[in-house]
């Protein structure tokens, strides 16, 4: 069975006014989130992956030696990040969860020092790629960055958040400066409820 474009959790103008614009989804998911649908699509077909979930696919084609990943790992890694980047951002739920406060406290700190290392950590990602936070199979919480289409599933880590720090998902609003777009993401555009959720 194919994979399919999931339709965005909210409509393409609900995040204009938090810093993310009508055309920037447009383009962002209409475009770049379906290319990487179409061509995992087209790749799997007829392959031994064929019929595998987007999480089997993942783990299974992942080479961590590899400088760079097949095109099977490649288009659905992207395909799942992309899925969960938007069920992690909306309108609402800006406001954090008492559960999540006490958890990122406890790994960081502070709140304040998690959004400091995680804009670092997105912002020191050279090239295209992600930064995130994960928990550990240990229950504990920690800040990571990953290269072009690499995602927590490949270390046996599940993602509580994501932001793409690939240049389309920010040059339209903010042009080159990704440390704006990566403070704006953490202050206006993070659905922490939807975070929570995956603790």
């Amino acid at each position: 069975m194919a994979f399919e474009l999931p339709d965005l959790p909210y409509s393409h103008d609900a995040l204009a006014d938090l810093g993310m614009s009508k055309e920037t989804l447009e383009y962002h998911h209409d475009l770049h989130h379906k290319a990487y649908v179409d061509n995992g699509n087209k790749l799997i077909s007829g392959t031994e992956w064929d019929g595998k979930s987007m999480e089997e696919i993942i783990t299974g084609t992942y080479e961590a030696s590899a400088v760079a990943q097949n095109g099977i790992f490649n288009n659905i890694s992207q395909l799942w990040n992309h899925n969960q980047f938007w069920e992690m951002m909306g309108p609402s739920g800006r406001e954090m969860p008492s559960e999540l406060v006490s958890a990122i406290s406890d790994s960081f700190g502070s709140v304040d020092q998690f959004k400091a290392d995680f804009s670092a950590a997105g912002a020191g990602q050279f090239g295209a790629g992600w930064c995130w936070l994960v928990k550990d199979p240990d229950g504990s919480l920690k800040v990571t960055k990953t290269e072009n289409g690499v995602n927590p599933l490949c270390f046996g880590q599940t993602a509580l958040l994501g932001c793409d720090v690939w240049e389309h998902s920010y040059y339209i609003d903010f042009r080159n400066k990704r440390p704006a777009y990566l403070t704006n993401f953490l202050d206006n555009l993070v659905n922490w409820d939807n975070v929570a959720s995956r603790l």
